[in-house]
C-alpha cells in the first residue's frame, strides 16, 4: 500500500470541498487513483479532457505510482 499527496484544483477542488489530502491506496496508476477518489467525493467528475501531473510533472493517466508521490489533478480549462 502507498501513502499519496492528492492535489484538487479548481472544479475538482469545489467538488471535494478541499485542497489536498493523503491517502492510502494500492492504486497502481493515476487513472486508478482517480477512480477511488471519485468514490470518496460522489461529486467528483471525470472529464477526458482532464489532466494530471505527477510529482510537478504533467503525466499520463496509466503512469505508475510510488508511495510518497504526490499526484495533482486539473479539469479542463475553458478560456476565452
Amino acid at each position: 500500500m502507498n501513502q499519496i499527496k492528492v492535489r484538487y484544483f479548481a472544479a475538482f477542488r469545489e467538488a471535494t470541498g478541499i485542497e489536498s489530502e493523503r491517502v492510502n491506496t494500492t492504486a497502481g496508476s493515476a487513472a486508478e487513483l482517480f477512480s477511488e477518489c471519485k468514490g470518496r467525493f460522489d461529486s467528483l467528475q471525470a472529464y477526458s479532457a482532464a489532466m494530471v501531473a505527477i510529482n510537478d510533472e504533467m503525466s499520463d493517466w496509466d503512469d505508475a505510482l510510488e508511495n510518497g508521490d504526490e499526484v495533482l489533478f486539473f479539469p479542463p480549462v475553458a478560456g476565452g
